[in-house]
């Protein structure tokens, strides 16, 4: 009974009564005639006495639990400026390297048509110098004294239990069973079509050269920069004006028109949806990076074998 008023005093304040009596000495140590006071709950709460205080624990099925692990304050850049620094990046930086650049190399080569090894060096080169431009970028645009490193860790310690390991491979499951279901699907609907990109193959049986500057293209320089834009920035952005799904939802859907790729359009989508579930549900932007690395991973696989 002791122990569980010593468990919980905080819960029986108000409640506990005070309990006057004189106890008969029966050691060297106490007098027959010494006052002592002990503080006992009321009859009604002596026996099976719990705490009410207990901290409990948030679960998915708590009233509290919350899918995403994103919060208001976890964007590093004003709600208000988005779109504007979106567009900045898009007409500055995506559009002249990605659409632009394997012309500028071609145009100052004076080859009309680049060899697969060149240009999947320029390809690379490309990369590097957009993801560098998108950094300074975000950096400038941030709110002061921003860590970027919060977007690659939980600030959270309810949030530990969130293993972004697990999320990656779920994510990439269920992200490969979609593209698998919705190819079926467009292939009743509009006939088979080639799934791999020509020019791409042709790179990737060239030479050495070629397949590890594409692996690094595909695998590393290029998820790393469109999760630190479409979500680490746009969707981080996004969350604290609306509810996450609907900035998951917007998010994928400017994810994909970037791609300008009407064929496309629906996988994409579903691949910017899939990575952005996997990023409010951890609050860490590794989880996403990984789930795109595996992906674009297994689509060089598919284009090399087939």
């Amino acid at each position: 009974m002791l122990s569980s008023v010593l468990r919980c005093p905080h819960s029986i304040t108000n409640n506990a009564k005070l309990f006057h009596y004189n106890e008969s000495a029966t050691t060297p140590f106490h007098s027959s005639n010494r006052s002592i006071t002990k503080c006992l709950p009321p009859p009604q709460l002596r026996l099976g006495y719990r705490c009410s205080k207990r901290d409990e624990q948030v679960t998915p099925f708590s009233e509290g639990f919350s899918f995403s692990a994103l919060k208001e304050d976890d964007s590093v850049w004003d709600s208000g400026d988005v779109w504007t620094n979106l567009a900045l990046y898009v007409f500055t930086l995506h559009i002249p390297f990605s659409f632009g650049g394997l012309s500028v190399v071609s145009l100052l080569s004076r080859q009309p048509h680049l060899h697969p090894q060149i240009q999947a060096l320029s390809l690379l080169t490309i990369q590097i110098l957009e993801l560098y431009g998108a950094l300074i970028l975000l950096k400038y645009t941030a709110k002061p004294q921003h860590d970027f490193t919060k977007l690659f860790k939980n600030t959270s310690k309810s949030l530990n239990d969130r293993n972004w390991f697990l999320a990656l491979a779920l994510g990439f499951g269920f992200l490969v069973l979609l593209i698998f279901l919705t190819s079926l699907l467009a292939d009743g609907l509009f006939g088979p079509k080639p799934v791999y990109n020509p020019i791409l193959k042709e790179m990737l049986l060239d030479s050495d050269v070629s397949r590890v500057s594409c692996v690094l293209v595909y695998c590393i320089f290029t998820p790393f920069l469109e999760e630190l834009v479409y979500r680490g920035f746009l969707l981080t952005s996004l969350s604290t004006t609306m509810k996450w799904h609907q900035a998951v939802a917007i998010s994928s859907i400017v994810f994909s028109a970037i791609h300008f790729s009407g064929e496309s359009f629906i996988q994409l989508f579903i691949v910017g949806s899939v990575l952005g579930c996997s990023y409010c549900w951890t609050g860490n932007l590794f989880s996403s990076i990984a789930i795109h690395c595996l992906y674009n991973a297994l689509t060089l696989l598919f284009t090399y074998f087939n």
